[in-house]
């Protein structure tokens, strides 16, 4: 299998849940060894994500309040760099974030691959959310921003996935990222059980360095980076948890320890593995002569 950044030849370096974590030989980005099916993102990101646990969420929409808090968060981030203007939020889930990015000055859109959450955001939060994909969002309006909240880490083609982002951010526009970094001290503590490697939802471990490596191919570059603040319920870390402690020595007591927190309670997200990263389009784009 091929880099999916470079095209570079890659390593097969540990199995996890059954599939090959690679690394690329050239350009160093992590990534699962997995071909997807035609239905994949249907599949993986069906209404059992957000409500069954496991990799994904125990109850999503419990986590509202948060999800909305931090969408103003990164709002308010946001003004140190760029004046309020029209987002597209992809991979939008319910609609939370692009809500609180909504309570901040910003008018917003969304796509989101599971239809029963764009439906929700659509009826009771009033939101327009698309179902579907990135990849076959219709290209013909330009955003000041297009967001990614810990979406880029399950894309299948990145490379479709930027093309169609660098032709909807208008020139001069905004692209934020927020990530997992697998160059962390924690994905460094953790190795290969680290949680973010969680085939086949997960298929990409980036880096600030392949990230940018990956954005300035598509004419983007970096204008700030940092680690966001983030919050997790009770039930979300639980659910965590667990499924990081499936088939690891002394799981039973991290399985046990998980059950005293209560589900309801907001908890700071403990580590330090997660940055986020603020690209810029060039007013007059090198691609558009090249």
């Amino acid at each position: 299998m091929v880099c999916p950044i470079c095209q570079g030849a890659t390593s097969r370096l540990f199995k996890k849940h059954g599939y090959w974590i690679c690394d690329c030989l050239n350009c160093s980005h992590r990534h699962a060894e997995i071909l997807p099916t035609e239905n994949h993102v249907e599949s993986i990101y069906s209404d059992r994500y957000f409500r069954d646990g496991g990799a994904g969420y125990n109850d999503y929409l419990s986590e509202a309040p948060m999800l909305r808090a931090h969408g103003q968060r990164y709002g308010r981030l946001l003004s140190r760099y760029l004046e309020p203007g029209t987002v597209l939020d992809v991979g939008a889930a319910a609609g939370f974030i692009l809500q609180g990015l909504i309570d901040t000055g910003w008018q917003g859109a969304g796509v989101e691959p599971n239809p029963s959450m764009a439906e929700y955001a659509r009826t009771q939060l009033g939101l327009s959310i698309t179902a579907g994909t990135l990849e076959k969002f219709p290209v013909g309006q330009y955003y000041d921003l297009v967001t990614m909240i810990q979406v880029v880490a399950h894309f299948v083609d990145l490379w479709k996935v930027f093309q169609v982002a660098a032709g909807i951010v208008r020139p001069g526009g905004f692209l934020l990222v927020e990530t997992w970094n697998r160059a962390s001290w924690t994905a460094w503590l953790f190795g290969a059980q680290w949680h973010e490697y969680s085939p086949p939802s997960v298929l990409h471990c980036f880096t600030t360095k392949s990230l940018r490596h990956l954005l300035r191919q598509f004419d983007f570059y970096e204008i700030a980076s940092g680690r966001p603040v983030k919050r997790i319920s009770g039930a979300h870390a639980k659910s965590l948890l667990r499924y990081v402690a499936r088939g690891v020595p002394l799981g039973w007591f991290i399985t046990k320890i998980a059950n005293i927190v209560p589900d309801r309670l907001s908890l700071p997200y403990p580590a330090e593995d997660l940055f986020w990263m603020l690209f810029r389009k060039p007013a007059k784009s090198s691609l558009a002569n090249s």
